[in-house]
């Protein structure tokens, strides 16, 4: 058995850290051993692989290697594994996607947990608002829709947390799908706007080009000891930060984004009268 003196140094917990313990413990369920099972195997204590699935310790790329071998992962899980274990904490990670952004295990860990979430979105409505018909339209593949849906289920409407959803009025004006489609998901914001700790905000065009509305940013918070992080969804990765520096610029973003956006109940009664004007619209095809 390991002794105290042989374990790596304790380290604060980091994404990248829980993003590792969360691909590990996956790989245990998936070889369905269970936390008993692989310390015996390991002849390791229970402590030291709790710490590591949590991601409140380190641990050298042997052991994860070992963990590996023990779990008798797939070659595509080995990889990535072995990648995160490689990556030094430099306060920006960049995951590329595998077929869709909305199955990132960094997202999975990191969503369900965060105290606040705030998220803004120029062009479309944020994913964590989106309806199964308007992801499907918009990505055009139900299983990249039906994701996007199973990553809003894993996060409960709890009160300890908040989500505040900034949208710009040209994701109203932009049609994806039909008539319908927008219709149902102006209807869903609309509902949102009634939810427990969750404020839709939107930004109206008659607001001009600001440098805050440009690009799309998400920003989490958490209880301690987790520090904030930042994440920002491009074509083909997601680029996630926990640079105290960083973290300033996207704070000031949504600084901005507060003071540009109607305040909730003009929200509301905004995307109620768009959802309005496509139920007209739908009407009109019959």
């Amino acid at each position: 058995m390991d002794t105290e003196e042989k374990r790596p140094p304790v380290r604060s917990s980091t994404a990248r850290s829980r993003e590792l313990g969360e691909e590990l413990r996956r790989a245990r369920h998936h070889a369905r051993m269970s936390a008993v099972e692989a310390v015996d195997a390991m002849q390791w204590s229970q402590g030291k692989l709790s710490k590591l699935e949590t991601g409140s310790r380190g641990t050298s790329p042997w052991d994860v290697g070992s963990l590996l071998g023990l779990y008798r992962a797939d070659k595509a899980t080995r990889e990535r594994v072995e990648a995160i274990t490689s990556q030094p904490d430099t306060g920006t990670l960049c995951r590329l996607h595998d077929g869709s952004p909305d199955t990132l295990v960094i997202l999975a860990v990191h969503e369900p947990i965060a105290r606040t979430i705030t998220t803004y979105e120029p062009l479309t409505v944020p994913a964590l608002a989106q309806t199964y018909d308007y992801a499907h339209a918009l990505t055009g593949r139900p299983q990249a829709a039906q994701a996007r849906i199973d990553r809003q289920r894993q996060l409960p409407r709890v009160a300890t947390r908040t989500m505040t959803l900034y949208l710009h009025e040209a994701a109203l004006r932009a049609a994806v799908g039909s008539p319908v489609v927008m219709r149902d998901q102006l209807l869903h914001l609309t509902l949102m706007c009634g939810w427990t700790n969750t404020r839709v905000r939107l930004i109206p065009q008659a607001r001009g080009l600001h440098a805050a509305l440009r690009n799309p940013a998400t920003m989490l918070t958490f209880h301690e000891p987790y520090r904030p992080l930042a994440y920002v969804e491009t074509d083909a990765a997601t680029v996630i930060h926990e640079d105290p520096d960083i973290l300033d610029s996207y704070r000031h973003k949504m600084r901005e984004l507060d003071r540009l956006a109607l305040d909730p109940d003009e929200s509301r009664t905004t995307l109620a009268r768009w959802a309005n004007v496509y139920e007209r619209q739908a009407a009109d095809e019959k």
